[in-house]
């Protein structure tokens, strides 16, 4: 017995899914392999808070809603912007909240089920969603707009300082 794999090539197994030969091997190191921390240089200190932050973003993978960041160049005299666009069609402004929780952009939305119609064929659903960005330290919520479908949010993106400080070396003998 066997399994059909990339561009139709029949891999072996063993009745039971598990590959057989060479294949099985990788797929074994597979299933024990286990997440190498991205930030565990030891010259990368201090950066704990940030690698919890990419975690809670590789786990917040729904696409739902679809959504781009755009960036928009300084205009005049305002800083660069990023701009947050989400589809929410279907969705009034009482039915979202735009909420900035531990330096973190939280959009919610929330629909009730329409108890008056009787539908023959449901093909919109009532939908809750959240959906999460983790801002920079520094990083602003200008404001949020609703129109046509679309709730846009804009970010002003900080000035890096750039701060040079001399360490004196104490002389101890």
């Amino acid at each position: 017995m066997g399994s059909i794999g990339p561009a139709g090539a029949i891999h072996p197994s063993d009745g039971q899914g598990a590959p057989q030969g060479p294949l099985k091997v990788a797929y074994e190191g597979f299933e024990t392999m286990s997440r190498v921390p991205s930030l565990s240089s030891p010259f990368l200190l201090g950066f704990d808070e940030i690698e919890r932050a990419l975690d809670r973003v590789a786990k917040a993978a729904d696409g739902y809603p679809p959504y781009n960041i755009e960036r928009i160049a300084r205009q005049n005299s305002q800083p660069e912007r990023l701009r947050i666009t989400l589809a929410v069609a279907g969705f009034t402004r009482d039915q979202l909240d735009v909420t900035v929780e531990e330096s973190q952009l939280v959009i919610r939305g929330r629909q009730q089920d329409d108890k008056e119609h009787h539908y023959l064929h449901r093909g919109i659903a009532a939908r809750q969603f959240q959906r999460t960005f983790v801002l920079a330290d520094g990083m602003e919520v200008l404001g949020a707009d609703l129109k046509n479908g679309l709730l846009s949010i804009d970010l002003a993106r900080p000035e890096p300082e750039r701060i040079v400080k001399t360490i004196s070396i104490a002389d101890r003998d």
